[in-house]
């Protein structure tokens, strides 16, 4: 009997053995439950944001958007403290074991196991947990997670055997899920310290150890003092360990939890505007026309020509990973380096906050105050008003909410008249205040809107992009998306149109109202100013005096069509505009974007440069998987480029935009064109120097939300100060290399009137005129 019951035990230890060695075989041939492929374990973390670095190295944002929000550092950058802190408290026997350590799993089972001591530890190595957060899935029962150990202390010993220690410190490290969207060591520093990881003091890096336990009981930001008394454990594992002295810890324990939180969003930082247009851009899928709403056949328009001239666009579901997969800026770790310039990219942010926040707002506000209509014009009637803001809460969230709950459109129109509790923005902070949902849309759209661009003409690299000036608050973005009417801005056009027909800037045409028949209607155009009315006046002066009259005069010696068909060459994209004598005077609807672009061919020799946002992406492993280079193509001859560019310097000295010199003092050779639509609704500036074009808008959310006046309504002073601002800034940085010293590449000896004589002597000019073209 007793030989019986050995043989039992022998043969169910035989079993159990077997069984067990069965069991893991099968988890290690994938055969019970999951066991990454073996490329996935030789590069476990292939889930990183995309970085996004400026053209001066500068890392400008990441690419998360509530997914995983991380960014690698490599095992140089992380503070041996940081190391140390994690080693003593999580796995001190880090160093001997490979990948599973049977001391502290006896330990955990029997202390734990059978005898309930929540206190004697666990039995996992930081390779397990890394196991665990890299492949197993949350699990819902005690049982699930039972099941999972095995299946992970597989994988921590093939770790151990594709990784080195230190490797696997940093890949735990980079994995681990801080809280506040702070995924990885990287992001955490950030978010809790606001500093790189590798300047973390032993205190911090002990606090963010401590979150290692349990993030959310042990989180610094909503417990302070249970996260003080873990992080003093983590230093006190530290002592034990030999890598703090009693004497460092009594010092480090004393102090107090010291943050300087901030969440980490894809909103913080620069060119929120840019990063956002840059994500919509490469991750745009090929256009379909179901899928646009037919009032927005322009963007399936646009859409569809970017798709197929732009590498850039669409760029994620063109290409493919060596294994089959499109590139995914979620997950990949990608770097994508932008052409902006982040110092220049400050100074455009800045200039415009400084122009329209500081400036134009409290003007605004301060003629709107009195006002009904306000923030509309005070031209509208009340009805108008009535149904522009019926129109404006149909597209409200609220409203599609509220409809969706089934609510009547009597209760939705109660709703939005009741006063209610809400936090609304400033540019001081946001404030708590009690309004009615329909002030709340007509006080957001008191606010000024602003798009501002500055783009190198020679290769058409943006160096700085303003799509507004808060993302949180007014997402629109006004450099690319956005479209508003171009008043005076398209002129320069319209002469260039002229300068290639054989006409030049000496050419003299008459000052004088005239009317014209347009599709068998009489069309008059009204212009600003009567100064030399009646004269003859020259094609310099009508652009330098942005005058009405001089373009409908050239309209009507040209053909419409042609203009548009030059638009076109320009890279205006809008398929709306139709040939008409009007289109002379900007009625038509281009970007901010679309109007600097095509400026570059009046410096670069004729030759228009696209705008260009990236010049290469990397993968994750530092291989180049995309180069970009510039798109050019010529618009106008060499000769009428340099012709423009002699009456656009004549705008700036001694025309609509003379402010540059007797108020802003900027110096050198300049260039630009203002602009002003109907009743100050929209104003613009083109400000070109001989290395940067730039383009700038100012304007209400809604037409009818403007100045009264010419006062602040105008080009000139809505729009112009920025570029005015932003050039002081760049001029005064010597490390960006630009100066007021350039010039315009103009070829020695270039005379835009050389026909004067002739003109003299036939009698079409006089001494005067001439005076005034050489003046």
């Amino acid at each position: 009997m007793r030989k019986l019951f050995v043989y039992f035990l022998w043969t169910l230890l035989t079993v159990f053995v077997l069984g067990t060695a069965g069991a893991f075989y099968a988890i290690d041939q994938g055969w019970i439950g999951y066991m990454p492929p073996i490329e996935d374990l030789q590069n476990p973390i292939n889930r990183f944001a995309t970085q996004i670095y400026s053209a001066d190295g500068k890392i400008i944002g990441t690419w998360n958007y509530n997914r995983e929000n991380r960014v690698m550092v490599d095992y140089t950058q992380l503070p041996q403290s940081l190391v140390q802190a994690l080693v003593a408290t999580e796995d001190i026997r880090f160093y001997d074991h490979s990948g599973i350590d049977f001391y502290a799993l006896g330990r955990a089972i029997i202390k734990r196991g059978l005898f309930g001591q929540k206190s004697a530890g666990g039995g996992s190595t930081i390779t397990q947990q890394l196991a665990k957060q890299l492949y197993s899935e949350h699990a819902n029962t005690t049982l699930e997670r039972v099941l999972q150990k095995p299946i992970e202390w597989v994988i921590a010993v093939k770790l151990e055997r594709n990784y080195t220690k230190d490797e696997i410190i940093t890949m735990y490290l980079n994995y681990f899920d801080f809280l506040h969207n702070a995924v990885g060591i990287k992001t955490a520093s950030d978010v809790y310290f606001s500093k790189e990881p590798k300047n973390l003091t032993v205190v911090e890096a002990a606090t963010l150890v401590g979150l290692c336990k349990n993030p959310s009981y042990y989180n610094p930001v909503r417990n302070p003092e249970r996260s003080r008394e873990r992080r003093n454990v983590v230093l006190g594992q530290m002592v034990k360990a030999g890598y703090l002295s009693q004497a460092d810890y009594d010092k480090y324990s004393s102090e107090p939890v010291q943050l300087k939180f901030h969440v980490s969003d894809h909103k913080d930082g620069i060119a929120v505007y840019l990063r956002e247009y840059l994500r919509r851009y490469l991750t745009a899928k090929k256009p379909e026309r179901a899928l646009y709403p037919s009032w927005n056949m322009v963007k399936f328009y646009n859409d569809s020509i970017n798709w197929e001239t732009d590498p850039l666009y669409g760029w994620c579901n063109k290409n493919r990973k060596r294994n089959g997969d499109n590139y995914s800026i979620y997950t990949d770790g990608l770097k994508v380096y932008t052409t902006i310039d982040s110092r220049m990219q400050k100074y455009a942010e800045q200039a415009a906050y400084q122009h329209v926040a500081k400036f134009l707002q409290p003007a605004f506000n301060s003629e709107k105050k009195k006002n009904a209509n306000a923030p509309y014009s005070s031209n509208l009637t009340s009805e108008q008003v009535r149904q522009i803001l019926n129109r404006n809460i149909r597209q409200s969230e609220r409203y599609r909410v509220l409809h969706e709950n089934g609510a009547t459109e009597e209760e939705v129109q109660r709703s939005f008249r009741t006063p209610t509790r809400m936090s609304v923005f400033t540019y001081h902070g946001s404030v708590d205040t009690t309004m009615t949902p329909l002030d709340s849309i007509k006080y957001y759209k008191s606010f000024l809107r602003t798009g501002f661009i500055s783009v190198c003409p020679q290769n058409g690299h943006v160096k700085a992009y303003v799509g507004g000036l808060n993302y949180e608050h007014f997402a629109y973005d006004m450099v690319m998306e956005g479209r508003r009417q171009v008043g005076s801005t398209i002129k320069p056009f319209l002469y260039s149109l002229a300068m290639e027909n054989g006409f030049s800037p000496c050419d003299l045409a008459p000052n004088v109202q005239e009317t014209y028949m347009v599709a068998g209607r009489p069309w008059t155009p009204r212009n600003g100013s009567r100064a030399r009315y009646g004269e003859m006046v020259t094609l310099k002066w009508g652009l330098q005096q942005s005058n009405n009259w001089i373009s409908a005069y050239l309209m009507s010696r040209l053909s419409p069509q042609a203009f548009v068909d030059l638009l076109r060459e320009y890279g205006i994209k809008n398929p709306e505009i139709h040939p008409s004598m009007a289109l002379c005077l900007g009625p038509c609807d281009i970007s901010v974007g679309e109007m600097a672009s095509a400026y570059t061919a009046f410096i670069n020799h004729g030759i228009r440069a696209s705008l260009m946002f990236v010049t290469k992406i990397e993968d994750s492993e530092g291989n180049v998987v995309a180069q970009f280079q510039p798109r050019m193509n010529e618009v106008i001859s060499e000769e009428s480029a340099h012709k423009m560019l002699y009456m656009l310097k004549a705008v700036v000295d001694g025309g609509t935009a003379s402010r540059l010199r007797f108020k802003y003092g900027l110096k050198g050779e300049l260039a630009g064109k203002t602009g002003t639509t109907n009743n100050n609704s929209d104003a613009w500036f083109m400000g070109l120097t001989p290395t940067l074009v730039n383009a700038c808008w100012v304007g209400g959310d809604d037409r009818d939300i403007h100045f009264n006046t010419m006062v602040y309504g105008q080009g000139a002073a809505m729009a112009l100060p920025i570029f005015a601002l932003y050039m002081q800034k760049v001029y005064e940085d010597a490390h960006l290399g630009y100066n007021d010293k350039a010039l315009f590449d103009i070829p020695d000896g270039f005379e835009p009137c050389s026909f004067v004589n002739d003109a003299l002597q036939t009698g079409d000019a006089d001494m005067g005129d001439v005076e005034e073209i050489y003046e």
